[in-house]
């Protein structure tokens, strides 16, 4: 293992053995690591804390697309309209944007390695359903996932989980794939993981050139799947 490879485990091992959740409420110490490592690496989602509550924030953009909607000339009297601005409120802090909020990542158990399993572990077809940050429109995907496991392992449907969460954010594709990698390494203390994703952005299929057609793959890779290339065929394959 590289000396590079060795530090960067070390700091993994680190942000899971730091973090404590006691310093921000309601979230894991798995949570606080990953959002940690993110930052650190410049990777986080660019967003603050404005310190409203759920029902603030539902509130709040209620009101706003409330405004939105008369400036557009929409009639909300009609009973097909009237609760759109309170449904498109609920539809952000709920579920599309969910992933803004720590307190809503994924429950996490990590596995000691007890039967020493060293092959890859790829997880393919993911859902991809997220949210173009720059128009707001759908990006509608697939991802691939693969690690190479060491001294711990994850359920597999956290991985879907893991993707799900950061999906579900204002977005770019490039940064999407690399949390999704950042969050994996830190959580399995390895550097061997390898995200790939296949999608579909909206805003260039529905507005703008409207090509209805084309398709948007981005690839990051960690450790061995850097370097080798037996283990980058093997990923695509």
């Amino acid at each position: 293992m590289s000396q590079r490879s060795q530090a960067s485990k070390l700091q993994a091992t680190s942000l899971l053995q730091e973090a404590d959740p006691i310093t921000v409420p309601c979230l894991t110490r798995e949570a606080l690591a990953v959002r940690t490592a993110l930052v650190e690496k410049g990777l986080e989602t660019p967003m603050v804390d404005n310190g409203l509550t759920r029902d603030q924030k539902v509130e709040r953009i209620e009101g706003l697309m409330t405004r939105v909607a008369e400036t557009l000339g929409l009639d909300l009297a009609d009973d097909s309209l009237t609760e759109t601005p309170n449904r498109i409120a609920r539809m952000y802090v709920d579920e599309v944007f969910s992933g803004l909020d720590y307190t809503q990542f994924p429950k996490i158990t990590q596995i000691e390695n007890k039967m020493g399993v060293e092959e890859m572990i790829k997880v393919r077809d993911i859902s991809v359903i997220s949210t173009c940050e720059h128009h707001f429109v759908t990006i509608d995907g697939r991802a691939r996932v693969a690690y190479m496991p060491k001294d711990k392992v994850i359920g597999l449907s956290k991985i879907n989980r893991i993707v799900r969460f950061f999906a579900r954010r204002p977005q770019v594709q490039e940064r999407l794939t690399h949390q999704i990698l950042v969050a994996l390494q830190t959580l399995l203390e390895v550097e061997d993981v390898a995200v790939h994703i296949d999608a579909t952005h909206y805003c260039v299929k529905a507005r703008g050139v409207q090509d209805a057609d084309s398709q948007t793959e981005t690839i990051a890779l960690g450790g061995r799947f850097k370097t080798n290339t037996e283990y980058r065929r093997e990923f695509m394959g």
